[in-house]
């Protein structure tokens, strides 16, 4: 186990697989005591994994965690989740919003309640989420606040892709553009605040068992350890040092000469690759 989170609070949603346990395994294995969310504890739904399998992970690995449900379709579970939180452990010091599901369809033709969901999930909860943690972080006189970016919310590059014009990602795509620009526009006004505000986003894709089904079996994808390496990376310097950030779970390590670990932190993977494809407009 690791100490570089020791007496540091973390909140991840989405937590019951994917990016989300994958972040909330990592901070938990440097010392952080981690909350997890995401809207049932036991029940998997459409895909594998649960909040409780999640917890059964980090506490075998030897870390602290605890589950906490919550349907963040719901504003009361929404806006409630923080100060749960802080009753559960004390406090608060990081927040990261891993919490969504991706909906694809061509815009011309897209059901408006997929598009208000996506705003949703994607855009209005991390939204009320930081209003709620920002009083706290305050507090504690700092705070970390990562959200779930994505490469998609870069232009496509011509000549497109068949993701491009067949995908049906465009509006996701558009709404993750727009957590970019929330997070680089947050960042500048809580930096007097000491609270570091940043996106993590996946340099390509990664098959979590909620994405697998919209990424084409050519379209590149990467080891989820990447990302959160780079997400723990965004948890622990000083504002002033690092936020405002799009950092790209590839792209960042090998800029900042990170070594890259196993989730639970005890083994050294081999030095992030890029591959054959790499979207011209990242920039970590």
């Amino acid at each position: 186990m690791g100490t570089l989170l020791d007496g540091k609070v973390a909140l991840v949603t989405g937590a019951s697989r994917g990016i989300g346990r994958a972040l909330a395994q990592r901070l938990a294995a440097e010392g952080a005591t981690v909350v997890l969310t995401a809207r049932s504890l036991d029940s998997a739904g459409t895909y594998a994994g649960t909040l409780h399998e999640s917890v059964a992970l980090i506490e075998g690995q030897g870390g602290v965690a605890y589950p906490l449900q919550a349907d963040l379709e719901s504003d009361t579970d929404l806006d409630s989740l923080i100060s749960r939180t802080i009753a559960l452990t004390g406090g608060l010091d990081i927040l990261i919003h891993s919490g969504g599901k991706a909906e694809y369809a061509p815009t011309a033709i897209m059901d408006p309640a997929t598009f208000e969901r996506t705003f949703h999930h994607y855009l209005r909860a991390p939204f009320r989420l930081i209003q709620h943690a920002v009083p706290e972080m305050r507090k504690r006189g700092a705070g970390w606040i990562v959200t779930l970016g994505s490469v998609t919310a870069l232009p496509p590059t011509r000549p497109y892709d068949v993701f491009a014009t067949q995908g049906g990602g465009t509006v996701y795509a558009s709404i993750k553009a727009a957590v970019h620009r929330m997070t680089q526009g947050l960042a500048a006004e809580l930096l007097a605040d000491n609270i570091a505000v940043n996106t993590l986003s996946p340099s390509t894709a990664i098959r979590t068992p909620g994405a697998s089904e919209y990424i084409p079996e050519s379209y590149p994808t990467e080891r989820i350890e990447y990302i959160a390496e780079t997400g723990l990376a965004l948890c622990h310097l000083p504002a002033a040092e690092r936020t405002g950030l799009t950092a790209y779970s590839l792209h960042f390590p090998l800029q900042h000469a990170l070594p890259v670990y196993s989730l639970d932190g005890c083994q050294r993977i081999e030095d992030p690759i890029l591959p054959a494809y790499s979207h011209p407009g990242i920039d970590s």
